[in-house]
């Protein structure tokens, strides 16, 4: 179920109230509560408890004339982006150190799609981990706090070395920010241990340095770092470039599931599996065990129901198989052919595949309350190639399919 985040917006314009309340509606978990002085949204804060996502406020209100509502909002500790009429460069330098996401003026069309995106943008953060190597407690601190600011989850690493054990220890660190100058590996040398590593080729790296000239940057970046910033910097400049490096790898990663993603499944598709599945039979070829898996009778059921049940029964299954065999390497082979490739002992595939198939008989999918079988074929013996591999399975598919379906033929 999706969490609605309630986004707070005081405006005394009426106009720009309504194009806000319109822009936030568009997106199915934002929920705008709209505020026209600086005392209807004291009470509603109140009210809530300071229950909120993040405001968008206007600095000049009927009842508060010099931005008092900033101090109101970030005294709840809620995200605060402003939006106001005028430009002021020391008000907005006042504003941004006070701890204020961004300032943004109403000059055009694009101000208010931007303030948006920068709402979307904290949503999106909330699950992102960042590793920041620094041995200066003080600035890992403060880059700690701006990260935060924009919802980030944010580790702490004290060297290069320290820096290294936790990216090993946990997968799930998208974004590493690290100094140069730091005590048993410095930053320039993470990198390149990182680049050369292909487990790390998606983690976004952003150098820092005090010292040096401009060759240490293009030093950062050839060894591969996505950015790099020269300290002291500006927490405005530290956020763009942050933001920019993150949506750079995210449209990266986006593209690549385009080419290995199956649209409709959201299985891993046939071109991912000749790839991935080469990589781990090369690894270990004596240890692969490979399934192939075919829904019975699904010509019948799409002469029957029409295409539009029959993809939502293929969509359907693809979930089942997910949560059936977690860890292994899962595609849709083509049309209603499945495959499941995975470094385990034979047993323990053909385990998981009796329990998929027992829950498969005992389900009912779509309105239409359709009862699926399916069979499958299943090699787990020493081949030479992948091709092979999947020859046998796909072997023993047909041999399935043959025996009366709703089965497993295996070779081991």
């Amino acid at each position: 179920m999706t969490v609605q985040r309630k986004i707070l917006v005081i405006e005394d314009s009426p106009v720009v109230l309504k194009v806000l309340h319109h822009l936030l509606s568009q997106i199915s978990f934002f929920t705008p509560v709209l505020c026209a002085c600086y005392k209807e949204a004291e009470d509603k804060l109140k009210q809530s408890g300071g229950d909120y996502f993040a405001a968008i406020v206007d600095l000049n209100l009927p009842d508060a004339e010099n931005g008092e509502i900033v101090d109101l909002i970030l005294s709840y500790k809620i995200p605060c982006v402003v939006l106001t009429g005028t430009f002021d460069d020391n008000l907005r330098l006042s504003l941004l150190n006070k701890g204020v996401l961004d300032y943004i003026t109403k000059d055009s069309r694009y101000s208010f799609n931007h303030v948006i995106k920068v709402i979307e943008r904290l949503n999106r953060n909330q699950g992102i981990k960042v590793l920041v190597a620094e041995d200066s407690s003080t600035s890992r601190l403060f880059i700690k706090i701006l990260l935060e600011q924009y919802r980030f989850n944010v580790i702490e690493a004290e060297n290069g070395q320290v820096a290294l054990a936790k990216l090993e220890e946990d997968p799930d660190i998208r974004m590493l920010i690290t100094d140069h100058n730091m005590p048993l590996v410095n930053g320039y040398d993470l990198v390149r241990m990182l680049r050369y590593n292909s487990r790390f080729q998606d983690l976004v790296i952003i150098g820092l340095s005090a010292e040096g000239d401009n060759a240490l940057s293009a030093k950062f970046i050839k060894a591969g770092a996505n950015d790099f910033l020269k300290k002291p910097f500006y927490h405005e400049e530290f956020h763009c470039r942050v933001i920019h490096s993150l949506e750079a790898q995210e449209m990266l990663e986006t593209i690549r599931d385009l080419a290995n993603v199956d649209p409709l499944t959201k299985l891993k598709n046939r071109r991912y599996l000749f790839e991935e599945g080469e990589r781990l039979f090369r690894e270990s070829p004596e240890a692969i065990s490979l399934a192939m898996l075919d829904i019975d009778h699904f010509k019948s059921i799409n002469d029957t129901y029409g295409y539009i049940v029959g993809d939502n029964l293929l969509e359907a299954v693809g979930r089942e198989i997910l949560e059936t065999f977690p860890g292994m390497l899962v595609c849709r082979f083509g049309g209603e052919e499945f495959c499941v490739m995975a470094k385990v002992d034979g047993q323990d595939l053909l385990d998981s595949l009796n329990v998929f198939l027992t829950r498969l008989r005992l389900k009912e999918f779509t309105e239409a309350k359709i009862s699926l079988t399916c069979s499958v074929g299943m090699c787990c013996q020493a081949v030479d190639s992948l091709e092979e591999l999947i020859r046998i399975a796909d072997h023993n598919l047909y041999e399935a399919k043959r025996l009366g379906r709703d089965r497993i033929v295996s070779t081991a």
